[in-house]
């Protein structure tokens, strides 16, 4: 029997331009009062009856053009709800899922506990795991409704600095191998590796199945290696680079990075908490920032293990690559190599380069990096932007062991932390993140998405690797 449409329950002698709620429609959303308690149960009852609805249609993929419309409708109402409730209540809902900022815990916990503590407003771990078995165009877009708190977390200062400083935290993984690590100077973490030597450890990606492009597993790799970096006292500078690859268009060859994995974010792989949000706010917040072990600090907190970073881009940096080159110290690369942002094939916001890019190149080469797809070679005038240091390609380990011993130096730990505080401000990187959540779960989950990569990816790269080797 077909699943009833809301059109299907429309009074029947209704003029065209009256407005009739059908009796499968939740009724009318809750007027906030202020009171959270009285919101919160009004809200959550609301919300709950709309997923109710929702979930009672067919999977995506099955549904009619009258059934597509019902759901947009339903997400539409609930998120508009959400958006309410949180712009009211957002610091009282974050200070009760962490006990009164006592608990720390990463996107996921706290998404899965506001789930249990607020149902409906946000999703359930059952419906973001059934998402994930969907191709990314048949999903159901849960994660929008993802976005829409930690846009309202993040845009809430101490809220947002709550989570910030949690993110910044090592994670358990970290701490579980950093022993092992201190005594052998050497950490195997599946796609990554963590090498020390004379005091510099180099962190590599070989992630060679897919030119080192990242997705939900590689992130995690990368942060558990920037902490073992950052936590090991024998470990002075770090030095990020890619691997030698397997891969026969590039085998034997080191790759920067090709950004992220286009063909697991085409077959639904890829998630907004686990590689959007930890990328930005994990790893890559950590190479500005270094950890926060210490959480006494209240609002004026600091870094308590930062570190200088090298970058040795070999052979390309795209999208996600280039994306990193900011946040080093130092960035060298071979002199036939090149980079590119391609956010417009992608679909996607180029995570924080529309804010850490116009620094060093300014408005007019951001806007052709992104919107045009510049290309840029390694000995193009542009590239002294971000580039400090061109070489032969064979040149390459030795200009980079001489960038980490020179930035081996007592000065530079708290001049790089100077520069960083005048560069990207705390609350600049708290408000841009909150904003990127909600936009980057709206690109995530819109139609126009799959249809890019199909045009620009899909149907042209098959069977060149996941990565967009441009």
């Amino acid at each position: 029997m077909r699943t009833p449409t809301l059109a299907d329950h429309a009074m029947p002698n209704a003029s065209a331009g009256s407005a009739v709620l059908p009796r499968t429609e939740p009724g009318h959303p809750p007027v906030l009062t202020g009171d959270f308690r009285r919101d919160r149960s009004a809200v959550t009852a609301h919300l709950e009856s709309i997923t109710r609805l929702i979930e009672a249609l067919p999977p995506r993929a099955a549904r009619t053009a009258a059934q597509q419309r019902d759901a947009r409708a339903l997400h539409a109402g609930a998120n508009a709800l959400r958006r309410r409730f949180l712009a009211a209540h957002a610091e009282r809902v974050y200070a009760d899922l962490t006990d009164g900022l006592i608990s720390h815990p990463r996107p996921e916990e706290l998404a899965a506990s506001a789930a249990v503590h607020f149902p409906g407003l946000v999703p359930t771990s059952g419906q973001l795991a059934d998402d994930a078995r969907h191709m990314q165009r048949s999903k159901e877009g849960w994660e929008v409704a993802l976005g829409i708190f930690f846009q309202a977390v993040l845009s809430a200062p101490t809220a947002g600095n709550h989570l910030l400083r949690s993110m910044l935290r090592p994670t358990e993984r970290a701490r579980a191998a950093l022993l092992d690590y201190q005594r052998t100077g050497r950490a195997d973490l599946g796609v990554a590796t963590v090498t020390r030597q004379d005091g510099i450890a180099h962190l590599e990606l070989c992630n060679d199945e897919f030119l080192n492009a990242e997705d939900d597993i590689v992130v995690e790799a990368l942060e558990t290696g920037t902490d073992l970096v950052l936590l090991d006292p024998a470990s002075h500078v770090g030095v990020l680079r890619g691997a030698p690859q397997t891969h026969p268009a590039y085998a034997g060859r080191r790759v920067f990075s090709a950004g992220i994995n286009l063909t697991n974010l085409y077959h639904g792989d890829i998630s907004l908490l686990g590689f959007m949000l930890r990328r930005e706010a994990g790893y890559i917040a950590k190479f500005v920032r270094g950890l926060c072990l210490d959480d006494t600090a209240g609002d004026g907190w600091w870094p308590d293990a930062d570190k200088p970073w090298v970058a040795a881009v070999d052979t390309f940096a795209i999208g996600g690559g280039m994306q990193i080159l900011p946040t080093m110290d130092r960035v060298v690369a071979a002199d036939d190599s090149w980079f590119s942002l391609p956010a417009m094939e992608e679909g996607l916001v180029p995570g924080l380069a529309n804010m850490r890019l116009l620094h060093p190149t300014g408005s007019r080469l951001s806007r052709r990096l992104i919107f045009w797809g510049r290309k840029l070679r390694a000995t193009d005038p542009e590239a002294s932007l971000f580039v400090d240091e061109t070489v032969p390609a064979d040149a390459m380990d030795g200009a980079v062991r001489a960038a980490a011993e020179h930035l081996d130096h007592p000065a530079v730990g708290a001049n790089r932390r100077m520069l960083n505080l005048v560069e990207e401000p705390v609350d600049l990187f708290r408000r841009y993140l909150a904003q990127y959540a909600y936009e980057q779960a709206c690109q995530l989950h819109s139609p126009a998405l799959i249809s890019t990569l199909e045009r620009t990816w899909v149907n042209r790269n098959r069977g060149l690797g996941g990565g967009d080797q441009r």
